[in-house]
């Protein structure tokens, strides 16, 4: 029988927890709440195994915290963007600065990215579609459908082949 290394987890100390749940539902990262109260973020994960509660209350929280992250993306894309002045023999100009037009699209896409990452469901891409038969099933289709569907399917293939078709 091997013993494990190092000590077994504390309790979770409730105003920690509450801090931490707080922290993430602004959208904030767990490893940056970590670094600022020196606790090693997996002691947080040891935390939710021992604590169900917590880990409740813990998802909770990130789902809130999904969501700060969504409104921030809308406060960094209705951001106005700085207007740089450039001088020249000829005169000045102003316009907007690209550099910091490029910055802000890639702040509000990375975070949009994550996003539908860590929550597909709530904030992915829909890219199929799900088809059911009746009452939920599978689709049935019976042999005149199958042989029809066929038959398209050999005509498009060959007239692909005579470059006749697309």
């Amino acid at each position: 029988m091997t013993k494990k290394m190092g000590r077994p987890p504390e309790a979770v100390p409730q105003d920690k927890a509450q801090a931490i749940c707080e922290w993430i539902a602004l959208g904030n990262t767990l490893r940056q709440w970590c670094r600022d109260n020196d606790i090693h973020y997996s002691t947080v994960y040891l935390w939710m195994e021992k604590d169900k509660d917590f880990a409740q209350r813990f998802a909770h929280a990130r789902d809130v915290g999904h969501d700060a992250i969504a409104d921030e993306c809308l406060e960094i894309i209705d951001t106005e963007p700085e207007i740089a002045k450039t001088w020249s023999q000829f005169g000045g100009s102003k316009h907007r600065d690209s550099a910091h037009v490029g910055w802000l699209k890639n702040r509000a896409e990375m975070r949009l990215k994550l996003l539908a990452k860590w929550n597909p469901k709530k904030y992915g891409d829909k890219t199929t579609t799900e088809v059911t038969g009746a009452d939920g099933g599978a689709i049935m289709i019976d042999d005149t459908e199958r042989a029809a569907k066929l038959q398209s399917i050999l005509a498009a293939a060959a007239a692909r082949k005579n470059g006749t078709g697309v």
